[in-house]
């Protein structure tokens, strides 16, 4: 059985995207320091100029033609790949043969991450982040499959024209299957995988390719003549359960497309937003209210279906080419009113009465999912807008709370997680530009990740030279 049903039921197949950032650290590099493009690049764990100590955290792809390979010891990859500056200098060595190091700066690939994660929270239901660098997304309620290839295009072209980095995206109607679908066409790459082309997707691949099939567990499959991802689908299910178990099992199901998980959120999502955007950029005022009003039902319906109250309406207004606005009010407390959310959302919207706009959005955010009373509203008729332009709910663009905001303490969904300290990478108050799904509309919800440090494509973790 292929996964172009789930099975036990008659839905159709799940839409998952893996959405996994080329050399990610390389590309936050060369995103700020433009003269690197297209030169050997390797960024170092633990490096410092002049240095040869540490490990490489990634290498570029021209790196990697030299031999240079993440987690390898710095000393060794300049054996292989001397530094340009010393290579300038010493008549025996040639400047093509040579490249750049870089420190990591973590700092600077989170703040680019966060706007990636921005970008694809706004373009999906659920978003699950597995690393830096690397989510899944399920766009189940918002993509067709007859539209998903032209989705995760201009997915791709928003990450890479809004931040300067360049994503791989796989889209599968599993998990597995989108994680190698990410992979086959590195870097830059685009593969769709469709519900009923799992298993011949995999067939020919090598055997390590299918989740959860290491080196180790390769060799013992290759003792057992099960070379490629094919021989383990068409594997007697005896054997297989007799070296390896209940996980023998399991890898034979994802070998034949047979991946029941689904893309599940860490947490409680912090926002809930809908956008769509206009077959053309759109000036009539009544045009730009009634798509304002839908968005605002759609919203407030989900808020409701999720039994959340929110705190805080905003709008998403993109005049083009990729001019984004984002405008927000707080509410004394949180509330579940959705006469409210489309009474405050056309408000702020008047701002842009005489604009032209190719998309508009709705969010909620600063969600509340405990049970109790919400917050009486007198005094909310008369208060001022708390006007944003791509900042947080209440506060100025220069970070300060601005002094119009509520006094109220925030809910415990507002205050983002910030673990052992650092910056969250999943805060969405800050808004991008999404991509557009099906009909030319997007659901965004944001929602606490995985924080582990587990990377792809090559880049090694971090949590290994620390």
């Amino acid at each position: 059985m292929d996964a172009a049903r789930l099975p036990g039921t008659s839905q159709p197949a799940q839409v998952v995207a893996h959405v996994d950032m080329d050399c990610f650290y390389a590309a936050c590099e060369r995103q700020r320091e433009p003269a690197l493009e297209g030169e050997p690049l390797v960024v170092g764990m633990g490096y410092e100029s002049d240095e040869t100590h540490g490990a490489v955290a990634t290498a570029s792809y021209e790196a990697r033609e030299f031999g240079v390979e993440s987690a390898m010891a710095i000393s060794e990859a300049l054996e292989r790949l001397p530094r340009k500056v010393e290579a300038a200098d010493d008549p025996v060595l040639s400047l093509d043969e040579a490249g750049h190091y870089r420190p990591v700066d973590m700092d600077h690939y989170e703040a680019v991450a966060g706007e990636v994660k921005e970008i694809i929270h706004d373009a999906a239901d659920v978003v699950r982040e597995v690393s830096i660098d690397e989510a899944y997304l399920d766009v189940t309620e918002t993509v067709a499959w007859d539209d998903a290839e032209a989705w995760a295009a201009d997915l791709k072209a928003t990450i890479e024209s809004q931040v300067g980095v360049v994503a791989s995206v796989g889209l599968a109607p599993t998990l597995s299957a989108a994680k190698v679908a990410s992979d086959r066409e590195k870097p830059d790459g685009l593969v769709v995988v469709r519900p009923g082309e799992v298993r011949e997707f995999f067939a020919d691949l090598p055997v390590e390719e299918v989740h959860g099939v290491g080196p180790v567990t390769a060799r013992k499959l290759a003792e057992l003549d099960i070379e490629t991802a094919g021989d383990l689908a068409d594997a007697d299910p005896g054997p297989l359960n007799d070296h390896f178990g209940e996980r023998g099992r399991e890898i034979r199901r994802y070998a034949r497309g047979e991946d029941t998980r689904a893309v599940t959120p860490k947490g409680d999502p912090k926002s809930l937003s809908r956008e769509s955007a206009f077959t053309e950029a759109v000036n009539d005022t009544a045009e730009k209210r009634q798509k304002i009003g839908t968005l605002a039902a759609a919203v407030a319906d989900r808020a409701h279906r999720k039994e959340a109250r929110y705190q805080t309406i905003g709008i998403k207004v993109v005049e083009p080419p990729y001019e984004i606005h984002t405008r927000a009010r707080s509410l004394p407390g949180p509330v579940a009113d959705a006469d409210l959310v489309e009474s405050v959302a056309l408000d702020l919207l008047s701002e842009f009465e005489d604009a032209a706009v190719r998309k508009v959005g709705v969010r909620v955010s600063n969600l509340d999912f405990s049970a109790g009373e919400q917050a009486s509203l007198t005094g909310f008729e008369g208060r001022d807008s708390d006007t944003e332009h791509r900042t947080g709910s209440g506060q100025t663009q220069n970070g300060q709370t601005r002094s119009d905001a509520p006094a109220t303490p925030p809910s415990a969904a507002s205050s983002p997680e910030t673990p052992d300290g650092q910056i969250s990478l999943t805060d969405f108050e800050n808004d991008e530009e999404g991509a557009e799904g099906a009909n030319g509309e997007s659901h965004g919800e944001t929602a606490e990740g995985d924080a582990n440090a587990t990377t792809s494509e090559g880049q090694a973790s971090l949590g290994e030279f620390t």
